[in-house]
């Protein structure tokens, strides 16, 4: 497995560039893009070149496209979605990840036939392009109560959306904080097939009751009580073999120097890593 980053929980990191050169720096080997201005600035090969230089990877890029309202916004977005797909292969990105919020205002039966529909459509865009979809549950319990009608939250039922959407290029991206929410197992981790599982997220929690974890309160990987040991342990014995990535949501942003992040990140990967053997 590959030790990444995204942007979430570092602060002004500044361009695309210097947030490669930075995870180079300090030893990540992938970083997640949300948009590709990387590429228009420096055209596929300078962007393929500069990541050659710090030893890094792209490993995921963000679904941009508004599959949640209206088909007319859905429609609307394609073209950006055909954009996104091309420049992100263009420099070997083939992971694209979306979240599903745990509740909707519309009826969720309703909601699951659009999403199905239209995540099948967006699947089929990025398969043209060698890029798989990648869908995130997502667990904290404030969430499943935000809107009107409960929704997904768990990793079984983000399987059953998958088996519906029927496509081979559509698996999970799981998350430590959705894990440790939803009160899964290592064992439910263990369960999986390496082709479920498209991408990871890793982050920690704050010692308070599971329910009343905050969805934007996450801590940097190793400063909390879940246990990403296990969870790491579960995962590599799926076979996975893709980036496990930063993410920590945080209620405003940092005010440590981005150095002093990447060196916690850093650390916390280490002592996870180590704790499931893995190092």
């Amino acid at each position: 497995m590959k030790i990444g980053l995204t942007r979430a929980g570092l602060g002004d990191i500044g361009s695309d560039e210097r947030f490669i050169e930075l995870a180079g720096t300090y030893g990540f080997q992938t970083v997640d893009l949300y948009g590709f201005g990387i590429v228009e600035r420096n055209g596929a090969d300078g962007v393929k070149a500069l990541l050659a230089k710090h030893g890094v990877e792209v490993s995921s890029c963000g679904l941009p496209v508004e599959w949640r309202t209206t088909d007319e916004a859905f429609l609307a977005d394609l073209p950006k979605l055909h954009e996104t797909a091309k420049a992100a292969a263009a420099i070997g990105c083939t992971t694209c990840c979306t979240y599903i919020l745990p509740s909707t205002d519309l009826p969720a039966a309703r909601f699951m036939a659009q999403a199905v529909r239209r995540l099948r459509i967006a699947a089929q865009l990025l398969g043209a392009y060698g890029i798989r979809l990648g869908l995130e549950y997502v667990g904290p319990h404030h969430l499943r109560t935000r809107w009107a009608n409960p929704y997904i939250w768990t990793q079984q039922e983000t399987l059953e959306l998958i088996d519906a959407i029927q496509l081979p290029n559509v698996g999970l991206l799981l998350d430590s904080y959705h894990w440790y929410t939803t009160e899964m197992s290592a064992d439910d981790i263990a369960r999986l097939k390496p082709h479920q599982i498209v991408h990871v997220h890793l982050n920690d929690a704050r010692d308070v009751p599971v329910a009343e974890a905050l969805d934007n309160d996450r801590l940097l990987p190793g400063e909390g009580v879940i246990d990403l040991g296990g969870f790491l342990r579960a995962l590599a014995s799926t076979g996975y073999a893709g980036a496990v990535t930063q993410e920590v949501l945080t209620q405003s942003p940092p005010t440590d120097p981005v150095e002093s992040l990447l060196e916690r990140s850093k650390a916390g990967f280490a002592k996870a890593f180590a704790a499931a053997g893995l190092q």
